[in-house]
Order: structure tokens, then sequence, then C-alpha cells
């Protein structure tokens, strides 16, 4: 039992330190907390997407979009290879975000995400950001009827 809860506090150490590094922008040091083959379960896309780099080009279009952006992680747990974490974003759309242009809004939204990981590298995530929140944020004001 002392080995698994040690190997799931070291889960949950790893995560935590890609959080603070993702919120610093430091993604170079984040992909490499990413294994060579990392599995990207995204809502949308009905196949897994494979490769560090999938992750990179993800976080950079948020970065992109939400250069401010500030992460806090209000729920975390974890069991044999699993992380949950709910987690909370808040920043300003001051750039380009999924073909809208910078509004200058403050953004807020959630995202409930499940790891699990290989070793000391994250190998696979399932992401449930609510991204039609965030769109209804930055989205143009509907015309008066």
């Amino acid at each position: 039992m002392a080995e698994s809860n040690t190997t799931t506090e070291k889960n949950l150490a790893l995560l935590r330190t890609a959080y603070r590094t993702l919120e610093r922008g430091d993604l170079d040091a984040c992909v490499e907390m990413l294994t060579e083959n990392f599995i990207a379960n995204v809502p949308g896309v009905p196949d897994p997407l494979h490769g560090p780099e999938i992750w990179r080009m993800g976080a950079q279009a948020m970065w992109e979009g939400f250069p401010d952006l500030r992460i806090s992680v209000e729920d975390m747990f974890g069991a044999d290879d699993k992380v949950a974490v709910r987690v909370h974003f808040r920043g300003t759309h001051r750039g380009d975000f999924q073909g809208v242009p910078a509004t200058g809004r403050e953004v807020s939204f959630r995202s409930v995400e499940l790891y699990r990981i290989e070793g000391d590298k994250i190998a696979e995530e399932w992401v449930a950001p609510d991204m039609i929140s965030l769109m209804q944020q930055i989205s143009p004001a509907p015309a008066d009827h």
C-alpha cells in the first residue's frame, strides 16, 4: 500500500509541476514532461491524437489567444497511474483564438482533465474544457432584435 501512495504522490507532484510550468508559458519544459508517444483525447475529435507536438500546438494556441493565462487547480487526486484534475483558467483575450480576433475581454472557464502517467512522464490525457463557455465569452455580441 505504501508503494501505491508514494507513486500517487509522485504523480500528483508531476501534474502540479506541469500546471505551474504551463502557467509560466514554458512549453518546451512542458513537452519534456510528456512521453514520446503521448496521446491526447480531445472533445470533438473522434480518434486520439499522438505526439507531444500535438499538445504543444494546443497550448501555443491558448497562449497566443490569452497571453496572461492564469491556472488554478481546484481539485486534484490520483489512483494507480491516473490523476484527475479540476482546473480553472482565466485570462484576457489579446490575440486570435480559433478564428476570433482579440476582444480584450477577460475570460474564465473550467476544465476537467484526466492524465495517465508512465514512469515519471505524462503518457495520455483526456480533457474536457468548457469551450462553449469560453467561445461565448469572446464571441461578438448578437445584434439587437
